[in-house]
């Protein structure tokens, strides 16, 4: 994915608004391809619109795309249906599918999939407008995400009226249960936990991101990133390697896998966050979501949905305990 960096000059005194600074740059992009291709905006390592007023020493990064397609097109695709109704089709979405249509996976994506399943036509993309309305088409039923390589439960929206309903949920986490399980390598510290953190961009690598305590502060004096919370316990430990129950209270990109690094714990499996495992050098991430207790569309009572474990998850499983002594860390008091 291209992307654009530039730090503003301490002498800058003006009142430009971002997409008319950048287009103002000898190397800038001008607001029809920021408009249309835009998919984060970064300064100082927090999110921010085209219209965001720029400051002195400002850091701006931006992810764009190129080549968007001009139509997302239904893709006859199997899905595991773990629940459908006139409201909402729940999933549990297999390893390898990414989510929604977006640079480099522009087909073969869940909604591609599932505007087959639902029957629909394909649905003709625009390149101007608002970036919120842009992104919109790309991602139609899609009110939370998993990453490409975590699998598991994820709820879609087949109206807009039940898609409203649902983001008003998704928007606290704390009104919803999410729960995963992980295969980590490590062993945690503590039985429980939670996790409280900023994560920001990685400054040694902008792909990544990065979990920090004391998160630097921007030209308004705030603080950069963003705040996530996520709770663990570690079930059992087998020599090195961890098999954790995880809750997230917030609900940031790769925020398992970055907290979970952070406890000196990544997710087996994990090329971005991960080292190779010796052991297990084959394996692939070892992150799924398994449970999700949410309020469907107009009903007071939660519902609760869960899948069965991945054989990914058995066969990993099953060498741990061959190899290792099955140990229940102390509870914490």
């Amino acid at each position: 994915m291209p992307f654009f960096s530039a730090k503003v000059p301490k002498e800058y005194s003006g009142t430009d608004r971002l997409d008319t600074y950048i287009a103002s740059l000898p190397n800038g992009m001008n607001r029809s391809k920021l408009k249309s291709g835009v998919t984060n905006i970064f300064v100082n390592g927090k999110s921010q619109k085209l219209s965001y007023k720029i400051k002195a020493n400002d850091q701006i990064d931006i992810d764009w795309e190129d080549n968007i397609p001009d139509d997302i097109e239904p893709q006859d695709i199997p899905l595991s249906i773990v629940y459908e109704d006139d409201n909402v089709c729940v999933v549990n979405k297999e390893q390898g599918m990414v989510t929604h249509p977006a640079s480099g996976n522009w087909d073969k994506t869940l909604v591609n999939a599932l505007l087959y399943h639902w029957g629909r036509q394909s649905i003709q993309q625009i390149k101007e407008g608002s970036t919120s309305e842009i992104l919109l088409r790309r991602r139609p039923g899609i009110v939370h995400r998993l990453d490409k390589d975590t699998s598991g439960i994820i709820i879609t929206a087949k109206n807009r009226d039940a898609e409203e309903w649902l983001q008003t949920q998704f928007r606290n986490h704390r009104s919803l249960v999410k729960e995963y399980i992980a295969i980590c390598h490590g062993r945690p510290q503590h039985q429980h936990g939670c996790i409280k953190t900023q994560i920001i961009r990685d400054p040694h690598n902008r792909k990544h991101f990065k979990a920090v305590v004391d998160a630097p502060q921007n030209a308004d004096g705030k603080t950069s990133g963003k705040y996530a919370e996520t709770a663990y316990w570690c079930v059992a430990c087998y020599g090195d390697y961890s098999l954790m129950r995880i809750r997230i209270a917030t609900g940031r990109t790769h925020q398992i896998r970055v907290h979970m690094k952070y406890l000196n714990c990544p997710v087996l499996g994990d090329s971005m966050y991960a080292k190779q495992d010796k052991e297990f050098p084959n394996a692939t991430l070892m992150l799924h979501a398994h449970l999700l207790k949410i309020r469907l569309p107009h009903q007071d009572s939660y519902t609760t949905f869960k899948t069965p474990t991945p054989e990914r998850f058995l066969a990993i499983m099953k060498v741990l305990h061959k190899e290792y002594k099955k140990t229940i860390l102390p509870t914490d008091r």
